[in-house]
């Protein structure tokens, strides 16, 4: 069993992902985390979501994590939330003076299961608001945070149609024997 974060760790994810952006942005340096409580010792997986937000309407200006436990959950959060803030493909890097306006999201990750079904099992075993997806097909790989369901209002073969095409694959692609599913639950900090 994964070891959930309290809700102080989760403020001390956010100020990391914050300062970590500070002062990246300022000084061009990461700076290693020092004096964490334990938890953020363990290798974990993290994504880290930077919103600008204006009145009620939330709009992504980036996102970027590690899917895998491959690093310390402190480190993983400073380098995501860096990348999130600079080198997320789909936006132009944040700036300092922009900073103030973004709301982030950090979602701390079990590690991913390869769902084990035939195709038409899959929407079966997953629980819409509780699993984020991975779809995986030869060199192709999406994946959607649990919350984009929930935000998105999408059921449960939606949200795998949504992460095939993520993936830069058909809708349907999950009905087809090569692609693996993977599910993962995610701990939401905001």
């Amino acid at each position: 069993m994964t070891e959930l974060l309290t809700s102080d760790e989760g403020q001390i994810a956010l100020e990391l992902a914050r300062t970590a952006i500070e002062e990246y942005l300022g000084s061009g340096e990461v700076k290693k985390p020092e004096s964490l409580p334990s938890v953020f010792q363990n290798n974990r997986g993290v994504f880290v979501t930077l919103n600008n937000r204006s009145g009620s309407v939330k709009e992504l200006r980036g996102c970027i994590g590690r899917p895998y436990p491959v690093m310390p959950l402190g480190e993983a959060i400073v380098i995501s939330a860096i990348n999130a803030a600079t080198e997320d493909p789909r936006f132009m890097p944040v700036t300092l003076n922009e900073l103030e306006n973004l709301e982030i999201e950090v979602t701390v990750l079990t590690t991913p299961q390869q769902l084990e079904a035939r195709p038409e099992e899959l929407p079966g075993k997953i629980e819409v608001g509780r699993h984020g997806l991975i779809v995986q097909k030869g060199p192709y790989s999406g994946l959607l945070l649990p919350q984009v369901a929930v935000e998105n209002d999408f059921d449960a073969e939606e949200f795998l149609g949504q992460t095939c095409m993520k993936a830069g694959l058909f809708p349907d692609a999950w009905f087809e024997s090569d692609t693996e599913v993977f599910a993962f639950e995610g701990q939401i900090f905001h």
